[in-house]
């Protein structure tokens, strides 16, 4: 069983998520339910972008490249979760593990830099709404979704290279639900230090950075609410940002509970835990954020079901 001279393994074994096996049943419907939702959810915000006018603004833009990277996050490690559930069928081949560690780096590291241009423009528009329109052109709007691309793309590819070129060639099972890079690691028989260093760098320029890039925008924007302050100032900036800060705050509290403060107890079921938060419970649980916390989102919603049920 060898695959050329870098790897002996040909396969994995996912072992899942730490449930008894008299629960999986349950888990496996509740996973579901969750994986369903995140896709409806999403493809529901990307429709009402794309039928309501009024939503064709930069906002709402960045808004609907963010539904479709969760659909696609979710996507990379649901299904085949799914699937192990069902079956209990644990292996994956080794192209398929690098296939889904790699699409996994993409769509996170393209989660955080759109969360990034959607702070930006939230800061442009109430620190400079005079200038907002010029600032925010099409043209800058489509340069920011494309570099962010770019750079995911790039990110992932790096790791993926350098993550093929390690040998596998003792245990090859993988504490996890998917294909992490840094469980992959440690059953490497290889030196992995280049690895580490790429993963801390890495790390800093496409999670650290854009997190603090969001969070120089929202002070600044608190900084202008508090030069005029009156309640309505203060509702609107609450009416605009408060979807925007509670994705931001459910997505990186997650990534720096797992990566910052790792726990020295049961690590590995408290990994795979909260890579399920930010996972599988972040993307689902978007739409209903945006939806529920925007008036502009509820707006699109009543006229697009009135349009439905209430033609005229």
């Amino acid at each position: 069983m060898k695959r050329s001279n870098q790897s002996s393994a040909t396969e994995f074994l996912l072992l899942g998520l730490p449930i008894r096996p008299e629960k999986q049943g349950l888990f496996y419907i509740l996973f579901l339910g969750m994986y369903l939702t995140t896709v409806l959810g999403n493809l529901l915000i990307i429709l009402l972008i794309r039928l309501d006018s009024r939503l064709h603004t930069p906002m709402y833009f960045f808004l609907s490249h963010l539904a479709f990277s969760d659909i696609s996050f979710s996507s990379v490690t649901a299904p085949k979760m799914l699937f192990n559930m069902q079956t209990h069928h644990q292996s994956i081949s080794y192209a398929g593990c690098i296939a889904q560690a790699y699409f996994f780096l993409i769509l996170g590291c393209l989660d955080s830099l759109l969360l990034t241009s959607m702070a930006y423009d939230r800061y442009v528009a109430i620190c400079h709404p005079l200038h907002y329109i010029t600032i925010m052109s099409q043209s800058l709007c489509a340069l920011l979704v494309i570099v962010s691309w770019v750079l995911s793309y790039a990110s992932a590819l790096l790791h993926t290279l350098l993550l093929a070129r390690l040998s596998f060639c003792g245990d090859n099972i993988i504490p996890h639900f998917f294909c992490d890079l840094s469980a992959l690691l440690k059953l490497s028989s290889s030196d992995t230090t280049v690895n580490e260093m790429v993963i801390f760098t890495e790390g800093v320029v496409s999670i650290t950075l854009p997190f603090i890039c969001i969070l120089v925008s929202y002070v600044r924007i608190g900084a202008t609410i508090l030069r005029v302050p009156s309640t309505k100032g203060i509702c609107k900036a609450l009416s605009t940002c408060g979807s925007h800060l509670s994705v931001v705050s459910l997505y990186y509290g997650t990534i720096i509970a797992l990566y910052f403060f790792p726990s020295s107890s049961n690590s590995n079921d408290n990994n795979v835990i909260v890579s399920v938060m930010y996972s599988l419970v972040t993307p689902m649980l978007n739409p209903f954020i945006y939806c529920l916390r925007n008036k502009d989102m509820k707006g699109a919603l009543g006229n697009t079901v009135s349009r439905i049920f209430l033609p005229r």
